[in-house]
């Protein structure tokens, strides 16, 4: 089970750090849709399926992952706005600030929802769509009203770029480890747990400023949709196809349905 878990999370590290690049190089909207691409959840799912005991308990693993989902969503959207609404601090206090009030949500929120999911564990797939679908409607909402989101102009250091994957990795496979132990509802939970994104906005708004993190928020949180109908569609995939096949299903469905959209949507 400790192979499943490290292997998940070096492959969840290396793919965080090219996702996340995108965002600075192809401005926040655009690279926002493209760094939250199902990347890191690849990995995951496939170390929950080589760690759990079986189906079931891989299956509860993923499905809880939507729902996870639409916790991130209200993160990301406190990105957008919190920080006008900061005080006029130095930029290392408000930044530290701005942190620990987005994991605050995001914490309060997974609580809930971790009670919830294991009071409605019968209906777990049933709560992932649902999870899903208020996602979507939430982001497309949240896209309408999009700042700015200029592209980054400043080099990113090679320690930033490290942390980004660094803690991708941690969250991964703490992830696939709990699945192993039997604990799937927070093994998805945890699998979702925005240490792209939480790394994402933390070293932009350093490196490039709080214009481009804020305008990277609305396509960041619509592309990551593809996230969810990924989850959903590997819990039936991978069991019917194999791991291969299972995962490539999933990847294609979910680029053809939400990403590729998502990128015509906010350039028109």
């Amino acid at each position: 089970m400790l192979v499943e878990s490290i292997l998940s999370a070096l492959f969840a590290g290396l793919v965080a750090i090219g996702a996340t690049v995108a965002i600075e190089r192809l401005g926040g909207k655009i690279g926002g849709v493209l760094g939250s691409m199902p990347t890191t959840i690849i990995p995951a799912s496939i170390g929950f399926w080589y760690g759990s005991a079986n189906s079931a308990v891989f299956q509860t693993a993923v499905f809880a992952v939507p729902t996870g989902m639409m916790v991130n969503a209200l993160f990301l959207f406190s990105w957008r706005l919190f920080p006008p609404l900061l005080p006029p601090l130095k930029l290392w206090k408000r930044l530290l600030l701005m942190t620990v009030i987005s994991l605050l949500i995001w914490s309060g929120f997974a609580y809930l929802f971790v009670l919830l999911i294991e009071q409605m564990s019968d209906l777990i797939f049933l709560l992932g769509c649902v999870s899903f679908a208020l996602m979507m409607v939430f982001s497309v909402v949240a896209c309408l009203k999009n700042p700015p989101a200029p592209k980054g102009n400043r080099s990113v250091r090679t320690l930033v770029l490290l942390s980004r994957g660094g803690l991708a990795a941690v969250a991964i496979g703490f992830s696939v480890w709990m699945a192993s132990i039997g604990i799937p509802v927070l093994a998805g939970m945890a699998s979702v747990f925005p240490a792209i994104f939480l790394t994402t906005m933390v070293s932009v708004w350093l490196s490039q400023g709080e214009a481009v993190q804020a305008g990277a928020v609305g396509g960041m949180m619509l592309g990551s949709g593809s996230v969810s109908v990924y989850a959903l569609v590997v819990g039936f995939a991978i069991p019917a196809y194999g791991v291969a096949m299972g995962s490539f299903l999933g990847w294609l469905i979910a680029i053809l349905s939400i990403s590729l959209p998502a990128i015509y949507f906010l350039r028109r």
